[in-house]
């Protein structure tokens, strides 16, 4: 057994789809060809959308296509002790501070030349320079988030599959949420503090992700930890050029389970998006022997209704 550790953190807001589970099969042949653990994280924060139903369906979902773990799960919403312990962490180093800001109030300060990251229009710093009379004053009518001071300067580092990659996080974001008004953990810090406590050495997620990870690194440094190599894989997309979403019907993993499709279909079509086969059927014996990173697509692929139930044998 090797020092890799690898892990998936899907977030249970709805059915597993092809994209999903394509991730999660890079991410477990990446750690089995390395000889390897896999780790299960279920990033359930938010509340209102995570259902436990998706848990168990997820679950099955690994279970049917052969993608087992070597740890307990892990669940998020179970950890809210020690998220807040991490941000208390950060306040004593005076790196956090508490913002009353709505997002309507963010969106009318920002404006050009500032930047825009996929959490919004930069943070203009409204909050940063508050005395503690006035935060106090502020807290009678509105509960607090609180940002991370994000350092200036750029973060660089070098995905394994897209390369360099450099971002000046205070220029594009600003100073970052991580915890919110309603006392929940962000996912910049839960991510951070999970891969810390767990010691995973390698990310493999998708490229959507890319732009958050120079604010991560900037939190591992900050609470002292080490930060793990990233690998982001482009998105499976649809044919209407959006990302696949979480929603019900033919391709959602469980739909497919529930049919009782053949399983190593369903590999045979994911190698294929991943430039590990030509989409007949493949066992994972056969993925883990083959897998590469150097054959993995750097540009999103696309899923063809067509050639899905095709490859499928859904005719």
């Amino acid at each position: 057994m090797s020092d890799f550790r690898g892990r998936f953190a899907p977030s249970p807001t709805g059915r597993m789809h092809l994209g999903n589970i394509r991730s999660a099969l890079l991410g477990w042949l990446q750690a089995r060809a390395a000889h390897g653990r896999f780790l299960l994280r279920i990033e359930d924060l938010d509340r209102a959308r995570c259902k436990p139903q998706y848990v168990d369906d997820l679950m099955r979902d690994l279970r049917w296509l052969g993608l087992d773990w070597d740890e307990t799960p892990l669940v998020q919403s179970q950890r809210d002790e020690v998220y807040r312990e991490a941000l208390s962490s950060l306040e004593r180093e005076g790196l956090v501070y508490p913002c009353f800001c709505t997002r309507a109030e963010i969106a009318r300060a920002a404006s050009a030349p500032h930047g825009l990251s996929e959490e919004g229009p930069r943070y203009p710093g409204t909050c940063a320079r508050l005395t503690r009379e006035q935060q106090a004053e502020r807290a009678k009518t509105r509960p607090p988030a609180w940002r991370f001071r994000a350092r200036s300067g750029e973060v660089r580092f070098v995905d394994a599959l897209m390369g360099p990659y450099t971002q000046d996080v205070e220029a594009v974001v600003g100073d970052f949420v991580v915890r919110r008004n309603d006392g929940v953990a962000s996912y910049q810090l839960a991510v951070v503090v999970d891969d810390a406590a767990t010691h995973i050495s390698h990310v493999l997620r998708g490229d959507d992700l890319l732009s958050s990870t120079p604010r991560q690194l900037q939190l591992h440094e900050a609470l002292g930890s080490q930060a793990p190599g990233f690998l982001h894989v482009p998105l499976v997309m649809g044919e209407d050029g959006k990302r696949l979403a979480k929603r019900e019907g033919a391709f959602a993993l469980a739909e497919l389970r529930e049919r009782g499709l053949d399983p190593e279909r369903v590999l045979g079509l994911l190698a294929a998006w991943s430039g590990l086969g030509d989409g007949t059927p493949r066992t994972l014996v056969e993925l883990v022997k083959s897998f590469s990173v150097e054959a993995l697509p750097r540009a999103p692929v696309v899923a063809k209704e067509a050639q899905l139930i095709e490859a499928l044998g859904l005719r």
